[in-house]
C-alpha cells in the first residue's frame, strides 16, 4: 500500500528543499517527523505538513485492511522545479537584470511494505 501527498508552488528553490528531504528519505514516519520538527530550516514546516498529509492518506486509504502510522515509512520523496516568478531589477546606465524567484513542487510517498 502506497499513499502520496503533493504540495505545489512552494516559494523555495528545489535545491534548498532537496537538502532537507535527503535527511528523511527511507526513514520511518516517526523518525522523519522528529527530524523535521527540530530542523532549523524554514521550509521544514511545509515538508512536515506534506508528510502528515501523506500519513493521513495512507491511514484512510484502505478501510478493509487498516494501517497504523507506526508501520509506515517514507518510501520516496522528491522536489521538482516549479514555475519561476520573473522580476526586473534596475541597473546602472538604464540597464536591467532579470531576477528569477524559484518555486518547487514537493511529492511525499509513504508505504508500509519494505523493499
Amino acid at each position: 500500500m502506497e499513499a502520496r501527498a503533493i504540495l505545489k508552488q512552494i516559494g523555495v528553490p528545489a535545491t534548498k528543499v532537496r537538502q532537507l528531504i535527503d535527511l528523511i528519505r527511507g526513514k520511518s514516519v516517526e523518525e522523519a517527523l522528529t527530524i523535521l520538527r527540530f530542523s532549523p530550516r524554514p521550509v521544514a514546516k511545509q515538508v512536515e505538513k506534506t508528510l502528515r498529509s501523506a500519513i493521513a492518506n495512507g491511514i484512510n486509504q484502505d478501510e478493509e485492511s487498516p494501517v497504523d502510522a507506526e508501520d509506515l515509512y517514507v518510501s520516496s520523496v522528491f522536489a521538482d522545479e516549479g514555475r519561476d516568478l520573473k522580476r526586473v531589477r534596475p541597473r546602472a546606465r538604464g540597464a536591467a537584470d532579470r531576477i528569477r524567484k524559484r518555486h518547487c513542487h514537493l511529492t511525499v510517498v509513504v508505504s508500509d511494505e519494505t523493499k
